[in-house]
């Protein structure tokens, strides 16, 4: 496993100590093989075999970043996320899937999940997924000294504090970096495809609606009970533009 380019120099937490990430799958030699890539990358892993024992884990270490299997003996990975986000709610999360299940990826993404994996995978793979979504969520050299405005909605890229009209708003990372492109996009149309390519970093394997879910997460939050900036374009995509 060979790193390359700025976008492969190490993460670490803002501190500057290694970043956490919790695995979780009941097959042991798949966790030591994911475990093993981590380690590579200067991380500290610690991994569950049980829905149980992930809970307790992202109770005693709050990880920076989950890999949760779908299929525990215990129950599945939808109610662990519930768990541990009822503690910790903005850890990201990918999900290890099968590689035909469908509905386990769309249930996922529509209960919060950040990402998902099928199986069986490239270790490349979720390393690579795992660092976008880190760096999404702001870990290491991801922040900016830029405060980003737009009419009323302002969004700091340093802090990650959104806020529309002085009243500061809630998002998960990955509504976050959904956000922060349109605001550095204001007044153009961005497509499916552009956003997928931006805000995911790969080609979501035509699951397009992935947008559309998160455009409807961010619009109850930045639009709800005021004038809307988040607009759809027929057949074009959507832009974001001041209200009024």
């Amino acid at each position: 496993m060979v790193r390359t380019d700025a976008a492969s120099a190490p993460l670490t937490r803002p501190d500057g100590t290694p970043i956490r990430v919790l695995a979780v799958d009941d097959e042991t030699s798949l966790t030591e093989l994911l475990s093993m890539a981590m380690r590579y990358e200067g991380w500290q892993v610690t991994t569950a075999a049980s829905g149980t024992a992930a809970v307790k884990a992202a109770r005693e270490t709050r990880p920076d970043a989950i890999v949760l299997d779908m299929m525990l003996p215990d129950f599945d990975g939808l109610e662990v996320m519930r768990r541990i986000r009822a503690e910790d709610p903005d850890v990201p999360v990918i999900f290890l899937t099968a590689k035909d299940a469908v509905e386990d990826r769309i249930g996922g993404l529509t209960a919060g999940g950040d990402d998902y994996v099928t199986k069986p995978f490239s270790l490349e793979e979720v390393i690579a997924r795992l660092r976008a979504l880190l760096r999404r969520s702001g870990a290491a050299f991801a922040k900016s000294d830029s405060t980003l405005v737009v009419g009323d909605l302002t969004l700091d890229e340093d802090s990650h504090e959104v806020t529309r009209g002085g009243t500061e708003i809630q998002l998960t990372a990955t509504e976050f970096e959904l956000l922060r492109y349109l605001m550095r996009n204001p007044r153009r149309v961005l497509s499916k495809a552009q956003i997928l390519d931006r805000v995911w970093n790969y080609d979501f394997g035509g699951q397009a609606n992935v947008v559309e879910l998160y455009i409807s997460y961010l619009r109850k939050k930045i639009d709800v009970d005021r004038a809307p900036m988040i607009h759809t374009m027929r057949g074009a995509g959507y832009v974001l533009r001041p209200a009024g």
